[in-house]
C-alpha cells in the first residue's frame, strides 16, 4: 500500500515552456555535460512552495534535499518573495564603490548573531568563492602557507579552493592543492575508531566501546592522527585549518564530541587560523544552536556562509575579525556582484524568516523527531548501517552488512532512490562511494511529512530486501 502524502492546498501554475523531450535535447546539446542529473528519468520541475516541488505535470514532492540544502526557510517564501520583488523595483545594482542601504542593514543584522570578535563581513555569490577567500585572508594575515583539511571534505570546486576538497570524484587531473594537506576524517562510524557515545546527535553508532563517562578513546586517538600531520605534513608554522561542523557532501559525517576544540588549539598553537565551513551547517540547521560551530563549544577567527544564506538566491559570506579583514585591505580586492542591493535584502529577509517561523526550533524538534524515527529503520535493516545527524542535517549510510560495513552496492542504492522517488519523496546522495543518503530539507516541514518520509523509506526498503530475497 503506497504511504499517503499529507496535504498542501497550494495548486501549481500550468506548465508551459517546451515539451520534456525537448528539454533533454536541449540539455544534451546545449548544457555542460558535467552538470550531472539526479534518476533515471530526471525530474522536470516547474514550481516549489515551502517544503513541496512540482513537476511539469503537476506531480508533487516533498522536497527532503532543499536544493543541495540550500533552501532554508522553504521555496518561494513569501516574506523572502515580496523583500525580492520590492527590491526589483527599486535598485538592482551598484557595486560596493557606492553605499547603499540593504548591505549595512544586512551587514548589521548577520554579524548580531556572532560572537566577538566575528564582526567583519566580506560579501560574495558563492561557497566556493567564500571558502576561496577564507584561505586566501589566512594565508595573508599568517604569512604562512600550509592549510590543513579533513579527507571527505567539501570545500568547493574553484581552481583555489578545490584544494581543500578531499573527496576524488571532484578532482580533475589538473594541478591543485599546493599547501594544502589532508588529515584523517575523525569518523567514529566508518574509521578506524569509534563507539558507542561519541557524537553530539540523538542517535549514536552501532559500534560500542568501554569508555567511561567524559573519556572518549576514539577522539583521543583521531587527536593523535592530528597531531601525527602536523608533526609530519607541514612545517612548524601553518597558516590554518579549515573543516565543516558537520561533513556535507560526504554525508552527514559527525567528529567525536571535543575534536574540534582540541584540533583548534592545536591549530592555533602553529599560528594558524581556524576556519568553520558554515555552508550548510549554519542558519539553524543543526537545530539546538544558530551557527554549526556552536555545537562544538569553540569560536573560529573564519567563518564561512552560503548556501542557506539566501534561501537559494545567489549569495554567501566571509565572516572574520578586524585584524584578519585588515590583512585584505593593504592591496585591492573587488567583488562586482557581491553585496548587491537585491542579495542583502533577500538574505535579510531569510533571517526575519527563520526567526518569524522559528526554525531554528522547528529543526531541532522535527529533526529529532526524524532521526529517531530513522534510528527504527536501521534497528531493522541490516544494510542502514547508520543514522547520524544533528537537527536538520542527517546521514543514512548504506551498508552491505553492519559488521564489514562495507558500502551497498551503487545500483542497489540507486534502486531504493529512485522508489523514493517515484513515492513522492526527494532525497540527496553522498558519501565516498555514494552510498549515503542525504536529508536537509527546508526547515519548515513537520512531523507528518516525516511520518510520509519514513514509511516511503521504510516501503523501498522492503521493496528492496524482497527482491534480494528472491535472488
Amino acid at each position: 500500500m503506497r504511504a499517503k502524502m499529507p496535504p498542501c492546498s497550494f495548486v501549481p501554475e500550468k506548465y508551459r515552456s517546451y515539451p520534456y523531450e525537448h528539454m533533454l535535447k536541449i540539455r544534451e546539446q546545449n548544457i555542460a555535460p558535467s552538470l550531472r542529473m539526479y534518476y533515471k528519468k530526471p525530474l522536470l520541475l516547474h514550481q516549489g512552495h515551502m517544503q513541496w516541488l512540482f513537476d511539469y505535470e503537476g506531480q508533487r514532492y516533498l522536497d527532503l534535499f532543499a536544493g543541495i540544502v540550500t533552501v532554508s526557510v522553504g521555496h518561494c517564501h513569501p516574506k523572502v518573495t515580496m523583500a525580492a520583488q520590492k527590491q526589483l523595483a527599486c535598485l538592482w545594482h551598484t557595486t560596493n564603490i557606492y553605499m547603499h542601504p540593504s548591505i549595512h542593514e544586512y551587514a548589521e543584522k548577520l554579524t548580531s548573531l556572532l560572537p566577538d570578535p566575528l564582526k567583519v563581513v566580506y560579501l560574495t555569490n558563492s561557497g566556493s568563492e567564500a571558502n576561496d577567500l577564507a584561505m586566501f585572508m589566512a594565508r595573508l594575515y599568517t604569512r604562512n602557507f600550509d592549510v590543513i583539511c579533513f579527507r571527505g571534505a567539501y570545500h568547493g570546486g574553484s581552481p583555489y579552493a578545490l584544494g581543500l576538497t578531499s573527496i576524488g570524484s571532484y578532482k580533475h587531473g589538473v594541478a591543485n592543492g599546493i599547501g594544502c594537506s589532508t588529515t584523517m576524517l575523525p569518523d567514529v562510524f566508518r574509521g578506524p575508531w569509534g563507539g558507542s557515545n561519541c557524537r553530539d546527535s540523538p542517535v549514536q553508532t552501532v559500534r560500542r566501546c568501554s569508555c567511561s563517562e567524559g573519556v572518549c578513546h576514539a577522539n583521543e586517538q583521531y587527536i593523535e592522527q592530528f597531531k601525527d600531520t602536523l608533526d609530519t605534513s607541514v612545517p612548524k608554522t601553518i597558516a590554518g585549518f579549515i573543516a565543516e561542523p558537520i561533513q556535507g557532501i560526504n554525508g552527514a559525517v559527525q567528529y567525536p564530541k571535543g575534536f574540534l576544540k582540541e584540533a583548534y588549539r592545536l591549530v592555533r598553537e602553529r599560528g594558524g587560523v581556524c576556519i568553520s565551513d558554515e555552508v550548510q551547517t549554519g542558519f539553524g540547521r543543526t537545530g539546538s544552536h544558530f551557527w554549526g560551530f556552536q555545537t562544538h563549544d569553540v569560536v573560529p577567527d573564519i567563518i564561512t556562509l552560503a548556501k542557506g544564506i539566501g534561501n537559494g538566491f545567489p549569495m554567501a559570506a566571509v565572516v572574520t575579525t578586524k585584524e584578519i579583514a585588515n590583512s585584505l585591505a593593504q592591496n585591492l580586492h573587488f567583488n562586482t556582484f557581491g553585496g548587491n542591493p537585491l542579495a542583502c535584502v533577500v538574505g535579510s529577509a531569510v533571517l526575519d524568516a527563520i526567526e518569524e517561523d522559528n526554525l531554528q526550533k522547528n529543526s531541532e524538534d522535527v529533526g529529532t523527531y526524524m532521526l529517531l524515527e530513522l534510528a527504527k529503520l536501521r534497528d531493522k535493516f541490516e544494510i542502514v548501517g547508520d543514522v547520524r545527524g544533528k537537527g536538520l542535517m542527517i546521514g543514512i549510510e548504506m551498508v552491505t552488512d553492519k559488521d564489514s560495513r562495507h558500502p551497498l552496492p551503487c545500483e542497489e542504492i540507486n534502486q531504493i532512490w529512485e522508489d523514493c522517488k517515484d513515492m513522492g519523496v526527494l532525497i540527496g546522495r553522498g558519501g565516498l562511494y555514494n552510498q549515503t543518503f542525504r536529508i536537509k530539507p527546508p526547515m519548515c516541514i513537520t512531523k507528518k511529512d516525516v511520518d510520509f518520509a519514513v514509511e516511503v523509506i521504510h516501503t523501498a526498503l522492503e521493496k528492496h530486501m524482497g527482491k534480494a530475497a528472491a535472488n
